[in-house]
């Protein structure tokens, strides 16, 4: 076996009657080509050189001068890491076991916190969300990788993202430009077309954009099914329905994970796969009316209608039964929440410290033996009720936060999101090894060092990390990508009423565009009001390319009103506490105040160390929607058109009271946030709605107070002055209600 120092200024070429690679040296990094064999890539600055055998090159990582078994590529993932684990110290493993809070990136260069955590604490698992743009994204992914490949085992960086592809409203659709990213409609938008292939062709999409800009590993697909129908994160969700949103997880894993042929270096993992973290295991949609699980406020999910056991059907007969060649989603993302009162033993803690959720339901009863990663900051203390503070520990508050670290991994989980810090995993380990013996918590931590470092290894990351800029930003955005997202985006939109078909209006018509009130809004996750103004939802300008835009409802042929869906917080409000009460309040599905006058007296979950009571009923309270203006602005705009129609587009990411709006609307369009321009291709009849609603929307607040947290299908639906009742599965075409292959399939229940 030889071994090669290459010169970061020399380009040599090895000819084949020997080595059978050759190096080329790149803009900061040295990328090797090999017949037979796949490319590596390393940093000339790192120390890593080249070993050779049997003519193919392999990167000495460790730096030892021999090949180890982690640094073949010839050798199975499986083997590779439980090699790397078993060289790792207990430091390094714990540095694995991090997930970085979010990193914004600003600069091609390491902030003085990424090289700490990068450097001290070992880290490799880093969550970037938004870049300036993507060459810089790519130079500092190879910054990144070229630090960490100098330090310790040359274990790369596995970048992460939240979903990146959402579609922009206000953003032109051009073919021939490009553009930073491919806009798609949300998951909720996705689920709505009904078909799975596009959910899978999305998936092989984003993951040729998210290895372009660094991301090998994907924090999605959300697909908790969403039986709650209040609850504030049903946006990011496949719907209501167990069978579609099963089909829709397999999708959209095997769309990610897949590697094509030609680019897949074991089975059909490759170099264009993306590890999914699927979330969140699970019964995350029965939220308790409706409030969430960041908040200690909705730290409960419960299960009013006995129906735990259906809210794991997308996990095991979807994520984890795939197609593509991958098997199962590679990581899983417990729920935050408390399953109230559905262990046998009677135990309430949050899903990455449940024995019942991780150990019992997830490790043997699923048989799931992937990556297990805590939802972000449950180890750190909470200090509030009302704001997403910096811990969520439910269900364990009175343990310190070491302790924490320690149940968690007991319980079988393996990574702690939002943690830079590796001392409280060192504690735990202490504790572990204090009860169980040196060589179990060796034994214990080897594992997850394995399943972590698999997750690399089948990526090609050990391989060749770094990436050629100008690659990326032909890849980014381009034409093809941008075209297939904005056709999904066509296909998201459903038509809920066309009164006496009053789409699609063809021609240069005259259209009034009233502006509506964006209010002010108080921030979710930090302190802050947004300021309210009057603006359009729908720009004049991109309406002005198929229509004449007038200012007088007088002389419009039809008036075109943008709305968004009702807004209510998120189901507590400190106003409440200061008027004696518990804080609780109603959260709303109308536009007019609600009054919960068939709420339940008592909750069925309650209690927290912040709060001297366990009932968090909020019966008879009065909540004010903050943008009731929506749905007044619907009824002036009827008023001032007078016998001419109203269009009305209703932007919404969860189902909505329809009976202030829809009788003073002669067609409408439900958008998940999609781009404007999709939505006037429709309008104006250049294309024909297809979708279908991926959840039900309920006649009232009555039903929605009725309804089991945990059950779906349990309401009673809206009837719209034509007879349609606003079911799940229910769409208008220009031929009237959609009867396809896809209600066939998903409506019969």
């Amino acid at each position: 076996m030889r071994k090669y120092f290459i010169p970061a200024i020399a380009l040599a070429l090895l000819t084949a009657c020997g080595p059978k690679y050759q190096v080329e040296e790149k803009d900061g990094y040295n990328l090797v080509t090999q017949k037979g064999g796949p490319a590596l890539g390393f940093s000339p600055a790192s120390g890593v050189a080249l070993l050779e055998d049997r003519g193919f090159a392999f990167k000495d990582l460790n730096r030892n001068g021999r090949l180890d078994v982690y640094e073949d590529w010839r050798r199975s993932p499986e083997e590779r890491a439980k090699d790397l684990a078993s060289q790792l110290s207990i430091d390094e493993i714990a540095g694995l076991m991090l997930y970085s809070s979010h990193q914004t990136i600003r600069s091609e260069e390491l902030t003085e916190e990424q090289r700490r955590f990068l450097g001290e604490d070992n880290l490799r698992a880093v969550l970037i969300t938004s870049v300036k743009d993507v060459a810089m994204a790519a130079v500092w992914n190879n910054n990144m990788q070229a630090f960490t490949e100098s330090v310790g085992h040359g274990i790369p960086g596995n970048t992460s993202s939240d979903p990146r592809n959402q579609a922009v409203s206000d953003k032109e659709f051009n073919a021939g430009a490009g553009g930073d990213i491919s806009m798609w409609p949300s998951s909720l938008g996705m689920a709505a077309t009904f078909d799975p292939g596009l959910v899978e062709e999305f998936g092989r999409v984003a993951s040729v954009e998210y290895r372009a800009l660094g991301i090998a590993t994907a924090l999605s697909p959300q697909v908790d099914i969403a039986t709650e129908p209040r609850w504030w994160r049903f946006s990011g969700t496949f719907g209501e329905d167990p069978k579609l949103t099963t089909d829709m997880a397999r999708a959209y894993c095997d769309g990610f994970q897949t590697s094509p042929e030609g680019k897949r270096l074991h089975g059909a993992w490759g170099l264009e796969s993306v590890n999914t973290m699927v979330k969140h295991w699970y019964g995350y949609g029965a939220e308790e009316a409706g409030r969430d699980g960041h908040f200690g406020h909705g730290k409960y999910c419960v299960f009013p209608g006995d129906n735990l056991k259906m809210h794991k059907q997308a996990f095991v007969e979807g994520a984890f039964s795939l197609k593509g060649g991958t098997a199962s989603a590679s990581a899983v993302m417990p729920v935050y929440s408390i399953l109230w009162n559905q262990a046998p033993d009677g135990e309430n803690a949050g899903g990455a410290y449940s024995d019942f959720v991780i150990r019992r339901e997830l490790r043997e009863g699923a048989g799931f033996d992937g990556v297990v990663c805590t939802d972000w900051h449950v180890t750190y203390d909470c200090t509030n009720m009302d704001k997403d503070g910096k811990g969520k520990p439910w269900g364990v508050e009175n343990l310190s936060v070491a302790q924490r670290h320690y149940r968690a991994i007991l319980v079988g989980t393996d990574q702690f999101g939002g943690n830079n810090d590796k001392a409280p995993v060192l504690e735990a380990y202490r504790m572990y090894a204090d009860n169980f013996g040196e060589d179990a918590a060796r034994e214990r931590f080897e594992k997850s060092a394995c399943r972590l470092m698999l997750n690399s290894f089948r990526t090609g990351l050990f391989e060749n990390p770094y990436l050629d800029p100008a690659e990326s930003e032909a890849l980014v955005g381009n034409p093809v990508f941008m075209a297939e997202g904005y056709e999904a985006q066509i296909k998201s939109v459903v038509m809920l009423k066309n009164h006496a078909n009053t789409l699609p209006v063809a021609g240069k018509a005259k259209v009034y565009l009233p502006k509506r009130l964006y209010p002010a809004a108080k921030a979710i996750f930090f302190d802050g009001v947004t300021e309210a103004k009057m603006d359009w939802m729908i720009s004049p300008e991109a309406v002005s390319r198929f229509y004449e835009v007038v200012d007088n409802p007088s002389e419009a042929d039809f008036a075109l009103v943008g709305i968004k869906q009702p807004a209510t917080q998120m189901g507590y409000e400190k106003s409440d506490l200061a008027k004696g009460g518990n804080g609780y309040v109603p959260i709303s599905l109308q536009y007019e105040d609600y009054t919960a006058k068939e709420a339940r007296s008592e909750s069925i979950a309650g209690g927290d160390p912040l709060e001297k009571f366990t009932n968090r009923s909020y019966k008879g309270k009065t909540v004010r929607t903050a943008n009731r203006s929506d749905m007044v602005l619907v009824r002036q705009t009827k008023k001032a058109m007078g016998d001419k129609p109203v269009v009305v587009i209703l932007e919404t990411g969860m189902p909505v009271v329809l009976s202030e709006i829809e009788p003073y609307a002669d067609a409408i369009l439900v958008s998940f946030e999609v781009q404007s321009q999709a939505l006037l291709e429709l309008v104006s009849g250049k294309r024909e709605p297809s979708a279908l609603l991926p959840m039900q929307m309920p006649a009232d607040m009555s039903t929605v107070e009725k309804q089991c947290e945990d059950v779906p299908f349990d309401m009673e639906c809206y009837r719209d002055a034509d007879g349609n009742v606003y079911d799940f599965a229910f769409g208008l075409n220009w031929s009237g209600v959609i009867s396809d292959s896809r209600t066939q399939k998903y409506a019969g229940r």
